[in-house]
């Protein structure tokens, strides 16, 4: 089977698809994977058949953070020309390879378009519960609040993204030779790689729409430097980092954490990420390491406890190394996740970005749920392969 996969965005949307294109490969299907630009160099290292897609949000949010204000100022100069480059590339790239199915990131809004080109399936991922509509909870990113029956509404709340670059689509589709008028064929499949046993799957959903467990490759991390390791070996460590979360005042929050990690008597591994995070020198110390990153696989299941920002990959790292999580939220889908931790005993009550201070940060480390209930769920998600469960329902569809 000739696979076309294709994401943009931050770390969070691109290694589930490594790792669906590596077992992809594993399994002996010609797979390609399409992704960014400042993503190609992880792809490579992979040893994943890669394409190039225009585009390159590392250097957009290191630039102007993740600020929606930021975001609308610049929509017309950065934004909207670099999404209407990805997505024609994206386009060209599953023109180019000629795949039997094409597995797309919600944002390549073009994937659609190239598949009824092809006359090819294509197979919608729905890496947060935010495009099928349930009773069950409110879509991620709209609310925390359980609206009951009136849940379903707030997805409509998230359709007018779609709208952003319907001109450049049907310009596309003209010159495609897809009919621009009418709607382009649905998904055959929409996949979620969430665990189902962190979110169980609604009962509300179509058969169309299956959960299949996180995408995750095995742990093939490297040794972690000695230094890493040492400080992990030395005591009580709670593990700190925002991701992709480059907003406000970096050193503010810097102090905020520190500060209220070391008043628990703990020691903290600060990661930086993309720029969420600063820790100035007048806080150093030897209960204080700082690094850019490191391997979440690796190093969360020796830390008490993860401070995050609740993103997606991030919270299901921590469930999976069976540590309790302190969730400080900034936008999107990390409420949705911070309320999820903190309703299922896993985390404590999220503390937005926003509000975020020492005092806020200690009351919240001082309310931590037992850790025996990310333990057990820790073991039960153990269990579950969800690239294998996504590699069995796309050969379905063969």
């Amino acid at each position: 089977m000739r696979i076309m996969l294709l994401t943009a965005g931050s770390r969070g949307d691109v290694e589930p698809f490594l790792a669906l294109a590596r077992r992809a490969r594993d399994d002996g299907h010609d797979v390609r994977l399409g992704v960014t630009r400042d993503f190609l160099e992880a792809a490579d290292g992979a040893g994943v058949d890669v394409a190039a897609l225009d585009g390159d949000l590392t250097r957009v949010v290191s630039q102007q953070g993740v600020s929606a204000w930021a975001a609308l100022r610049s929509y017309r100069s950065v934004l909207r020309p670099m999404m209407v480059a990805m997505l024609r590339s994206a386009a060209e790239a599953a023109l180019a390879f000629r795949p039997d199915v094409i597995v797309y990131h919600p944002k390549v809004q073009s994937a659609p378009v190239a598949a009824a080109h092809l006359g090819v399936p294509h197979v919608l991922v729905e890496l947060v519960p935010t495009l099928t509509p349930t009773r069950e909870f409110p879509a991620a990113g709209v609310t925390t609040v359980n609206l009951g029956r009136c849940n379903p509404l707030t997805y409509r709340a998230l359709a007018g993204a779609s709208r952003m670059f319907a001109g450049s689509l049907r310009e596309m589709r003209s010159r495609l030779g897809v009919p621009v008028r009418g709607p382009l064929p649905a998904a055959s499949l929409t996949v979620v790689p969430v665990s189902g046993v962190l979110l169980p799957r609604p009962h509300d959903w179509p058969k169309t729409t299956q959960m299949t467990g996180v995408w995750q490759s095995p742990p093939v991390d490297p040794p972690l430097d000695a230094e890493v390791d040492a400080f992990l070996s030395s005591g009580d460590v709670v593990y700190a980092g925002f991701g992709s979360m480059a907003a406000g005042d970096p050193v503010a929050r810097g102090r905020a954490v520190v500060s209220a990690v070391r008043a628990t008597g703990r020691r903290i591994l600060v990661t930086t990420g993309w720029g969420g995070l600063r820790i100035p020198e007048d806080l150093a110390g030897d209960d204080v390491l700082v690094r850019a990153g490191v391997p979440h696989a690796t190093v969360l299941p020796r830390c008490s406890v993860v401070v995050h920002h609740g993103g997606a990959g991030t919270v299901h790292a921590a469930v999976r190394a069976g540590v309790v999580s302190v969730t400080v939220p900034f936008l999107a889908d990390q409420p949705f996740w911070g309320a999820l931790l903190h309703r299922r005993g896993l985390g404590a009550a999220p503390v937005p970005a926003r509000r975020l201070t020492a005092d806020r940060l200690g009351a919240a480390l001082a309310t931590l749920p037992d850790p025996s209930a990310a333990a057990h769920t820790a073991r039960a998600m153990a269990k579950e392969d969800g690239c294998q469960t996504a590699m069995m329902l796309l050969q379905r569809l063969s």
